[in-house]
């Protein structure tokens, strides 16, 4: 199942970068679409390399030692080293909802952080399970991965607004310029493909790190528990700091729907990844799997 995720992710951002080029032609020709491209990467590096600390301040998140959260540091400790992963730093959010996220530009610059509800929810067994999902985004380096495709996806906004308030140029082809009738077909595509493509690298990544994190605690069945667990509960304890913006790094999404509404979610749906991990435990798909922490 990883092997074809991790081939869906880079079809996906492929995709994405073909929607790009071909469009920002149309929209802004070659110079609004280097200018657009510019833009978006420089602000998604931004927000890559100082992604910890902006997400984490948002959240009020507070640093643990091990004196601190001795059973929570714990499991990080032993998974990391069993993962061969940098310990990251662990860090406490004051919410009763069930819920954690990962962040970091790199596994030596990692945090892991959790809310109280989900401490006070989950057994050690399933507490496990949940950080070893998020260790799996640490490496397999999804902060990255997902920063690529905003920028894409937002330079792609960016020229769709530009075509939108200010028109297409009509210059001639011959000079890099835009057609008009192409652009505004662009721009149109543009704002709906450009997030559906980076919403479904999210979905992607989210299969990838639950089967990541259940072979490294080689029990598929703690991180599905924990995953109804959170679902039921968040459902009735929203979330009340932070922002939809970042509901893409927590383990669950709150602000996910069905329907038409799920090809925008940064999420699967809960019950398909309880589906997929309860496979891999009944066919024993676990032959990368170490002792359970």
């Amino acid at each position: 199942m990883t092997g074809m995720n991790r081939t869906k992710t880079f079809l996906l951002l492929a995709a994405l970068t073909a929607l790009f080029l071909f469009i920002g032609q149309a929209i802004g020709g070659r110079g609004g679409l280097v200018i657009a491209l510019l833009f978006a990467a420089g602000m998604n590096f931004a927000s890559y390399w100082f992604s910890d600390k902006i997400v984490l301040r948002m959240y009020n998140a507070q640093e643990v030692s091990e004196g601190g959260a001795p059973e929570l540091f714990k499991i990080v400790r032993e998974l990391a080293q069993h993962g061969n992963i940098p310990m990251p730093r662990v860090y406490i959010i004051p919410e009763e909802t069930p819920n954690a996220f990962a962040t970091g530009r790199n596994p030596q610059n990692a945090a892991v952080a959790v809310t109280e509800g989900l401490m006070r929810m989950l057994d050690r067994r399933e507490l496990a399970g949940v950080i070893a999902h998020e260790l799996g985004h640490v490496s397999n380096r999804d902060t990255l991965i997902m920063t690529v495709a905003a920028s894409l996806a937002g330079a792609l906004g960016y020229l769709a607004q530009f075509a939108l308030f200010f028109g297409s140029s009509n210059s001639d082809d011959e000079d890099g310029g835009s057609n008009p009738i192409a652009a505004i077909f662009g721009m149109i595509v543009a704002m709906v493909a450009a997030p559906m493509i980076q919403m479904a690298i999210s979905r992607s990544r989210e299969y990838i790190a639950d089967e990541t994190g259940a072979r490294l605690t080689g029990d598929p069945l703690a991180l599905a528990n924990a995953l109804r667990k959170i679902e039921g509960w968040s459902q009735q304890v929203p979330m009340q700091s932070g922002s939809p913006a970042t509901a893409h790094m927590f383990i669950i999404n709150p602000f996910s729907g069905g329907g038409i509404a799920g090809l925008f979610s940064t999420h699967p749906s809960t019950q398909s990844r309880i589906e997929r991990l309860e496979a891999m435990s009944r066919l024993g798909r676990l032959e990368t799997a170490g002792q359970r922490v």
